[in-house]
């Protein structure tokens, strides 16, 4: 018998990739995400490819994927896709403690995060 078979949550014209658990905070990684949001999926991964900060490359695998499920499950035109969301959400936190003066102890958190990329197919102009 099995389970009903879900609904599409996205668009036809949309695919989706999302990177769970992300060694970084969500803050900073929405700055990286923030500079791919809305832009053509070729721009936002040169953008990554010459981006400083270190998140960006696991950015760039997200990106790809979702152009690749765009590409390969949904038949979208890969020259017509861009960045419709790419959206941040906080993950679990580790809790480390290290030693301080006279038998205290200093908090650390490690955040991780979790990032979706959506792209969407851009409609033809007439």
């Amino acid at each position: 018998m099995g389970k009903p078979k879900h609904k599409r949550r996205l668009r036809e014209d949309e695919a989706i990739a999302v990177a769970r658990n992300l060694r970084i905070s969500p803050q900073k990684l929405n700055l990286v995400a923030q500079s791919i949001r809305g832009r053509n999926a070729e721009a936002a991964l040169s953008e990554l490819t010459f981006s400083k900060r270190r998140i960006a490359s696991d950015v760039k695998k997200t990106l790809q994927s979702a152009i690749a499920n765009a590409e390969n499950n949904h038949q979208l035109d890969v020259d017509r896709l861009y960045v419709a969301e790419a959206t941040v959400g906080k993950s679990f936190v580790m809790k480390r403690f290290r030693p301080r003066a006279r038998g205290r102890a200093g908090r650390i958190i490690k955040p991780f995060s979790n990032l979706t990329v959506v792209v969407r197919e851009r409609e033809e102009t007439a």
